[in-house]
């Protein structure tokens, strides 16, 4: 009885009651439950892989090891189960959690699909890039344990993917209000590979995980940046709020943003990208309409969450508009309504100009003029 009085003292003094687990659990079941067969057949994929992983002498097969891609073992298709393995029960968790909120924010928007491509080739371009990254480090180090004891594994790329997808579909969301500034979706990706970092010098990640997560955001940003494929037929998203110096903050988007717009360049002679290209519609009799990339209908989606925002932050603002003095027949201004800036700074004209006659000429008769028999005031 005292520990029940003691809890509701507690709930109502903080104002708050933290959901017990079986509302958390119904919670995530609903949205699991709402999601499509893709999301569900991945999500179990994943916790079948952490079951393989109990299995160890299944690991060095179903994970890459860098020595073994390499002929003769030539374990390829390593690169095609290596992601659904994990060895721990809280990284199941976070992925599961990826993959669900992939489904509930971007499919709607990609597709079944083109969310199970990205899933796909995100994957294997990480897989790829971080066993040669790892092949390169034993060149360097002549160590052996760079190819044989290490072991890729895990959705970290993907994890990666999956923040930068949504840096592009809702870049100006925020997220929290913190006490050096409003944290975004634009900011997430650099964060959270900034903390992998300081976690791994910890020792709570293991070794592949900060190489997959920074594979991870280059792999989707170039697939997203690039090739992905939109309904309209065109490839890729060249706006300016998506380029590779928009992931870094805003002192050190000049520098890297040279460094970028060189190694594209590069790119495009060898011709690996595409210069992006502007088209011209001279069909219309008048006008001459200028299609930029970056301005094409796929984009709107993106765009409204921020014009959305900016249109309520508006309406929300209190009516400011200065009242502008009204003007009588005579072109006075009213006593009662407030002068403009302006007007408050010059000298009112009280002179009044002198009375002027003109005389005007009388016809008579057809024709005939005679005096002037009057005049008038102007």
């Amino acid at each position: 009885m005292a520990a029940s009085t003691s809890q509701s003292k507690l709930t109502r003094g903080t104002g708050s009651v933290i959901p017990p687990l079986p509302i958390l659990r119904d919670h995530f079941s609903a949205a699991v439950g709402k999601s499509s067969i893709v999301v569900k057949a991945v999500a179990v994929t994943v916790i079948i892989g952490y079951l393989f992983s109990f299995i160890s002498s299944a690991i060095p097969y179903i994970t890459i090891t860098p020595g073994y891609v390499m002929p003769p073992n030539f374990r390829v298709y390593s690169f095609f189960f290596y992601c659904f393995v994990e060895l721990h029960f809280w990284h199941v968790l976070a992925d599961v959690a990826v993959i669900v909120l992939f489904g509930k924010l971007l499919e709607p928007l990609w597709g079944a699909p083109d969310m199970l491509l990205f899933f796909i080739i995100t994957n294997i371009g990480v897989g790829i890039a971080t066993a040669f990254l790892y092949i390169f480090i034993y060149l360097v180090t002549l160590n052996e344990e760079y190819l044989f004891e290490v072991h890729i594994y895990g959705l970290a790329g993907y994890i990666a993917g999956f923040c930068v997808a949504v840096k592009q579909v809702m870049p100006d969301h925020c997220l929290a209000t913190l006490p050096f500034g409003k944290l975004r979706n634009t900011h997430i990706p650099l964060t959270l590979l900034i903390l992998i970092f300081l976690m791994r010098i910890a020792g709570l990640l293991p070794g592949p995980y900060p190489y997959m997560f920074a594979s991870g955001m280059v792999v989707s940003w170039v697939y997203l940046r690039f090739y992905q494929k939109h309904t309209n037929g065109n490839r890729g998203d060249m706006a300016d709020n998506f380029s590779f110096a928009s992931f870094f903050p805003s002192q050190f988007q000049p520098l890297i943003a040279v460094i970028s717009n060189s190694i594209f360049s590069g790119f495009v002679k060898i011709k690996l990208c595409k210069k992006p290209q502007r088209r011209y519609d001279v069909s219309s009799p008048t006008t001459i309409t200028v299609t930029l990339p970056g301005t094409e209908p796929h984009d709107a989606e993106r765009r409204k969450q921020l014009a959305l925002k900016a249109l309520n932050e508006r309406l929300s603002k209190p009516d400011t508009t200065p009242s502008w003095p009204s003007l009588d027949d005579e072109g006075a201004a009213s006593p009662t309504a407030p002068l403009s800036p302006t007007s408050a700074h010059q000298p009112l004209l009280t002179h009044t100009l002198p009375a002027v006659k003109i005389p005007i000429p009388d016809f008579k008769d057809g024709g005939k003029q005679g005096k002037s028999t009057s005049s008038e005031m102007v």
